[in-house]
């Protein structure tokens, strides 16, 4: 049975109307047999590349603006339309988009209690209020030293409002604590929990009319350990692999957990990224987003899985079949991030780059900076330089690719002054 919205030939399908999307939200809506509308102040020729068959020049962030320029296609009239936002700013303006044009979908006030840390924390402690994750809200860098006491260490430091890991710091004692306060104005809006210990899993959700589809997750391998001395804004993640074996216990109170979190949230539609720790006590959130994982964690996830889930969420949103799940061309697939030490960049790395690119089962080598860049500053949060994709046969072979690759693009020859 065919399902709402997918009438045959290219005028009768429905539209997704993308706010600046990367080239691989574009191509994912040609994957799941939509029309596309691109929408950003300055629509990108990537996207052209990638199948956008319309454009329209409105700064996304501007509601009434967008609410407007979207209002003005004859499918919005008709409800063949929908807004998506697959990143942490433009999920929050497609909700608001969607809500404003009658269009289905998440409501804002979820997406908000998505992105608000101090309240999440609450809501998902009423799932096990018998050994709840300790936190505390701080509105006064001051407080810190005081606050993680009264916490413990290692603790964590996060902005109650922050996206892609910026501004998250790890403590271990408290001088650490004491150290950490000038880092944040004085008045401000932190979150101090205690520090999850245990592997930790991203989870990739799928939501319709409130059921929640666990697509897949990926373990997230943790960043190396600073060096002593004064916190820093480190990133937290060193790569991801899939597939994860979890035993049927484990993997069921995963589920659990992640649907809760979104329930109790008033997430209903679309998809969603949790971070989890598989505690000694059970399976505890770190934070659930209302958008996909990264691209290069959506794209391990196909590898690993065969799972699209830019294109699940495009055809759950407009009513079109479901993508049929294709097996897995690898046994094992792998993430791997790699970053500069400041003063050098990937300037002079175009041998580097080939050789790595060449190395067996590498599938892609992604730098995030330009090519010419020097790099000021160690990476924060998300914001990471470079990765490497790849897939192996077995779990040596892969990690002997991803490995070599990274070895490569770390020694490029320095960038020019």
């Amino acid at each position: 049975m065919r399902q709402q919205g997918t009438t045959t030939g290219p005028r009768h399908r429905p539209v997704a109307v993308l706010l600046g999307p990367r080239p691989a939200e574009v191509a994912a809506a040609r994957r799941a047999g939509a029309r596309t509308v691109v929408v950003a102040p300055d629509p990108s020729v990537p996207s052209d590349r990638e199948g956008a068959e319309r454009r329209v020049r409105t700064d996304w962030r501007d509601h009434p603006r967008l609410v407007g320029a979207v209002a003005r296609l004859a499918e919005v009239g008709r409800g063949r339309a929908r807004v998506f936002g697959f990143g942490p700013a433009t999920a929050l303006a497609a909700a608001r988009a969607n809500e404003a044009l009658g269009l289905p979908g998440t409501p804002a006030s979820a997406v908000t209690a998505l992105m608000d840390k101090a309240s999440l924390r609450a809501r998902a402690n009423t799932l096990h209020p018998a050994r709840p994750v300790s936190f505390a809200r701080c509105g006064r860098a001051a407080l810190i030293p005081f606050l993680t006491t009264l916490i413990g260490y290692p603790c964590v430091i996060k902005p109650r409002a922050g996206t892609q890991g910026e501004g998250v710091l790890v403590v271990h004692d408290e001088a650490g604590a004491r150290a950490a306060a000038p880092y944040y104005p004085e008045v401000t809006d932190l979150l101090v929990e205690e520090f999850l210990e245990g592997p930790e899993l991203a989870v990739q959700t799928l939501s319709r009319q409130g059921r929640h589809r666990v697509l897949g997750w990926t373990r997230t391998l943790p960043a190396p350990t600073p060096d002593p001395g004064p916190p820093a804004h480190a990133p937290t993640a060193a790569g991801h692999d899939a597939p994860v074996a979890l035993d049927p216990a484990t993997a069921e109170a995963v589920r659990a957990l992640v649907r809760g979190v979104l329930d109790l949230a008033g997430h209903r539609d679309g998809p969603s990224h949790t971070e989890v720790v598989l505690t000694a006590r059970g399976p505890r959130l770190i934070e659930t987003h209302p958008h996909p994982g990264a691209e290069e964690v959506t794209q391990l996830l196909r590898l690993a899985h065969g799972t699209d889930v830019l294109a699940h969420a495009l055809t759950a949103g407009l009513g079109l079949p479901t993508p049929v799940r294709k097996p897995p061309a690898t046994a094992h697939a792998g993430l791997r991030y790699v970053d500069f030490p400041p003063g050098s960049g990937p300037a002079g790395a175009a041998d580097a780059l080939a050789a790595a690119r060449a190395l067996p089962g590498v599938v892609r080598v992604q730098l995030q900076v330009p090519p010419d860049a020097t790099v000021r500053r160690a990476p924060t949060g998300a914001l990471r330089h470079a990765y490497v994709l790849a897939t192996g046969p077995t779990r040596p072979a892969l990690t002997r690719s991803l490995d070599r690759a990274t070895t490569l693009l770390h020694t490029p020859a320095p960038a020019q002054h």
